[in-house]
């Protein structure tokens, strides 16, 4: 068994208080200061991290709304540009019905300018081979002096002034 004497029991009580007196005294203080400030600075950075943690709910909330407007703002645009292109192309047909007309009145109009001139120009030999006929029939049947004389006689009877 283990023995006791009082002397050690009271030596060792003494240093005991002793070491609480210098710690109480000089350790004690600057450990709970220390502490503390721990605690104060675990708790600034636990607000600062809630705080962080708040902005970044707020960055993320406005950069939905940001992703939700640029994503209206490109619709908008995209149903506007869909609109230019459909106006486009429907002014481009607009213009080929319009060239298309013009061509086609201005062929049809070089038609009948071509098919006046034929028409003239046909009149023309028509008429250059009527005259010729005509002289020839005439020379046939003029060819001597007594039917030359006949027919200037009867023109003249046939043609009666007024």
């Amino acid at each position: 068994m283990l023995s006791v004497s009082f002397g050690t029991v009271i030596w060792t009580t003494i240093a005991f208080l002793v070491v609480v007196f210098v710690l109480g005294k000089f350790a004690w203080p600057s450990i709970l200061k220390s502490i503390k400030e721990r605690e104060e600075s675990i708790e600034d950075a636990l607000q600062a991290a809630e705080k962080a943690k708040e902005q970044l709910e707020e960055l993320k909330e406005g950069n939905e709304k940001l992703i939700a407007e640029a994503r209206q703002e490109r619709d908008t645009m995209l149903k506007e540009a869909r609109e230019v292109k459909e106006s486009i192309i429907a002014e481009a047909k607009e213009k080929a019905v319009v060239e298309a007309d013009k061509v086609i009145a201005a062929s049809r109009e070089s038609i009948r300018n071509e098919k006046a001139a034929a028409i003239a120009e046909i009149k023309t030999q028509v008429a250059e081979l009527s005259v010729l006929v005509a002289e020839k029939i005439l020379k046939a049947e003029l060819a001597s002096k007594d039917q030359q004389n006949a027919f200037v006689e009867e023109a003249m009877k046939n043609a009666k002034l007024n």
